[in-house]
């Protein structure tokens, strides 16, 4: 429509302007023919009654004087007749004009020395008129006296204003019939192509093959069209053909690399690309003040570390909450853009939710009800009616948005987490045929917890329409089978792990989430970072330690201050000699329980410093804003040791990025046991982060351990980071996926 206005609009500006200058010359002639014609008629008229006026001056009879100017009385568009003798007092004068008798007449002054007529138009109370003055002369062409006709002119000032009516008409007809032709001229010629190709594309892009028809365009535009035929066509040529390719290298290749499961996407999917929904978003702009611009910023997200090389590697489509607060600048009209912007790989759609819906769904229902009710971190689970019928509308804006995007036939969906737990139901309701899997990222509680939560079946209903459920350890699919088989009508297979309801079997699976292990050695970029971070923090010749989480009272950071000041406490030697650098990313900080957090931390750090402070040196820095990954490595690889102290964690994937960065076989990881990542990560040193005693001998047990025993127990660790990463937890789950698709 936009464009449309953009064409017909310079055309009616045009016509509008030299329509008005015609009418404006038109009007101007006619006022100047209807003056003139005035003109006439009066020096006619008054000439008329010279000869009588005459005679009745030079005889002062009154009586024929107020007969002639009665006569006037009734003449049309004529308001009157006025008789002055030589001194210029009226003599006679109209009834219908009688009042205006003493209005100065200044006029008769001047005709009385030039004895000419005069004329001229002139304003009397609500009236127009024109007044022509005409001497009476005597036979020695002396004075006699004046005689006065005047006229009402109104009628010209309507005559000319329907002219305009008339005038303004014609050009509102003109132009309405303009635009429609015009209108009608662009549906024809241009819409209507442009629709048929727009119609042709979609089909093609949901691969609806059997609802490609052949274009009949002539013409420029029929050529382009045909080219655009051409290129889907040669499109659909290259995709068969990659497709072959990736399968006989999928069979070649042991290891799981990015590249392996970009050929096992192209094998297994096909031409069918992944859909992939999250909360949180891989990338968000967020308007910069200090700069005065937008920029762009990876959030701290375990997610987000996750499946970002997942879409990287196999690309797809993210559809996430846009949250940044200029994200909606960097959209094209779908709220879609390619990412990374450095090199686009993926697609990523953005859903834009009010303040009152991200309140509700996921600071309410989501992170205060259903996180803590998971993390078994003794925080009480909030439950609002409000939160839950809002988080149910936005699952439900979620599944729409899916909805407009997947291809017609099989099409593959991964969401994440537990902000979506009825996300799968929705969709299935109206695609039965997709394949839906949910990746739950966090811990799933036993029976008896998760019976706290007051939307139990509905929730489980919802999760119970995906295909393929998800969790990091074996005891969290155990737990989840309990309550299925507890709490809702359900049929549970103990063989296949699976989960029978409404005639849909959903299977439960572990898959162990890892990150992108890449066996680098350390980059020049990366050995300058690290000496300006040892020389901004002060850490020449100092025992490092490293921890980094977002600031949540299920990280344990409480645990891990207290731990390294009973350290201290019990091992003095180790002042001045060793620094804990805490990167801690703010998180969440509209909840309350999450604000206090931060409030106690700041206050622990800041007296445990004051306590074991000497000089410069304070054992602890505590460095409390967002990191991106590329920020982060260098900490990890300047580290000789990393803390994990989760209070309980469905992985965590620090532990795994620590050792994935120590490519010297140096450093040693203390890991908390209730972290899942702790079940195959058997060589870091484990512990109890409730237990200060047993972690502040950990810290130590970890700083006396002989060199040589680090270097073993880091290879161990790192061999099978490198071969569970995160392109065989794609794989796993995709191969899974695909072969449900199939039965």
């Amino acid at each position: 429509m936009k464009r449309i206005l953009l064409f017909t609009l310079p055309i009616l500006i045009i016509i509008t302007i030299i329509f008005a200058a015609f009418g404006f010359l038109q009007v101007r002639y006619e006022e100047e023919k209807l003056t003139d014609e005035l003109k006439r008629k009066a020096r006619a008229v008054a000439e008329s009654v010279e000869l009588s006026a005459k005679h009745i001056l030079i005889n002062k009879d009154l009586k024929s004087a107020h007969k002639l100017v009665e006569s006037f009385q009734k003449r049309e568009r004529v308001q009157g007749c006025v008789i002055y003798d030589e001194k210029g007092e009226i003599f006679a004068i109209t009834e219908k004009i009688f009042e205006w008798r003493n209005i100065n007449k200044p006029d008769l002054i001047d005709i009385t020395i030039t004895k000419k007529s005069k004329d001229k138009l002139d304003k009397s109370k609500e009236y127009s008129i024109y007044s022509y003055i005409l001497p009476v002369l005597g036979d020695e062409q002396n004075i006699l006296g004046f005689v006065e006709v005047i006229y009402d002119t109104s009628y010209m000032f309507i005559t000319l204003t329907q002219l305009w009516k008339r005038i303004t008409i014609t050009l509102s007809i003109l132009l309405i019939s303009i635009t429609i032709i015009t209108l009608l001229i662009q549906r024809q010629i241009f819409v209507l192509p442009v629709r048929r190709v727009t119609d042709w594309l979609k089909h093609f892009q949901k691969g609806e093959i059997d609802k490609l028809r052949p274009f009949e365009e002539e013409g420029e535009f029929g050529k382009l069209i045909s080219e655009v035929e051409q290129v889907a066509l040669s499109l659909r040529v290259a995709r068969k053909v990659v497709t072959d390719e990736a399968k006989k290298r999928l069979e070649k290749e042991e290891l799981w690399t990015e590249k392996k499961l970009r050929d096992l996407v192209q094998a297994k999917l096909g031409e069918n690309a992944l859909f992939v929904v999250s909360n949180r978003e891989p990338f968000m702009h967020v308007f910069d003040e200090t700069i005065g611009r937008a920029v762009l910023i990876r959030p701290a997200s375990g997610v987000v570390t996750a499946i970002d090389p997942v879409l990287r590697a196999c690309g797809g489509t993210w559809i996430a909450h846009g949250a940044g607060n200029a994200d909606s600048k960097f959209v094209n009209s779908k709220n879609k853009l390619g990412v990374p912007p450095e090199d686009i790989r993926y697609i990523l759609k953005r859903v834009w939710l009010t303040k009152e819906e991200e309140d509700g769904y996921y600071y309410g229902f989501s992170n205060e009800g259903l996180w803590p009710l998971c993390h078994v971190t003794h925080t009480r689970p909030i439950f609002r009616e409000t939160d839950w019928n809002i988080y149910k509308k936005v699952n439900r804006k979620f599944a729409e948005n899916i909805l407009e995007e997947l291809p017609s036939e099989n099409p593959f969906v991964f969401i994440q987490d537990y902000h979506f737990t009825l996300l799968g139901k929705m969709i299935k309701e109206k695609r039965p045929d997709a394949t839906i899997a949910l990746f739950w990222h966090i811990p799933w509680p036993n029976p008896e917890v998760f019976a706290i939560c007051p939307y139990q079946q509905e929730i489980l209903d919802g999760m119970l329409g995906c295909n393929l459920i998800g969790f990091h350890l074996q005891s969290h699919c155990n737990n989840f089978l309990d309550t299925a088989n507890r709490l809702i009508e359900s049929r549970v297979d103990t063989e296949k792990f699976s989960v029978i309801r409404n005639n849909i079997e959903t299977f439960i699976r572990p898959f162990p989430i890892s990150v992108d292990f890449k066996n680098s050695d350390v980059a020049k970029n990366e050995i300058s970072q690290m000496e300006e971070i040892r020389n901004e923090l002060n850490l020449k010749d100092k025992i490092i330690g490293i921890g980094v989480d977002r600031i949540d009272y299920t990280k344990g950071l409480i645990e891990k201050i207290l731990a390294i000041d009973r350290f201290l406490d019990k091992n003095p030697q180790y002042k001045n000699k060793f620094v804990f650098i805490q990167i801690a990313a703010p998180s969440r900080t509209h909840i309350k329980r999450y604000h206090d957090l931060m409030a106690e931390i700041d206050d622990l750090v800041e007296k445990k410093n004051w306590k074991h402070s000497d000089g410069n040196w304070k054992p602890i820095i505590y460095l409390k804003r967002h990191f991106s990954p590329e920020e982060i490595r260098p900490y990890y690889i300047l580290s000789d040791f990393c803390i994990v102290s989760s209070l309980h964690d469905g992985m965590n994937l620090v532990a795994k990025e620590y050792i994935a960065s120590k490519s010297d076989m140096s450093g040693a990881l203390i890991l908390s046991r209730f972290a899942g990542a702790a079940r195959e990560l058997a060589d870091a040193v484990q512990i109890n982060p409730y237990s200060i005693e047993e972690f502040s001998e950990a810290i130590k047990y970890s700083l006396e351990m002989p060199a040589d025993e680090k270097t073993k127990r880091m290879k161990n660790m790192r061999k099978i980071v490198s071969e569970n990463n995160i392109y065989k937890w794609a794989g796993n789950i995709i191969t899974d996926l695909t072969a449900l698709g199939k039965s």
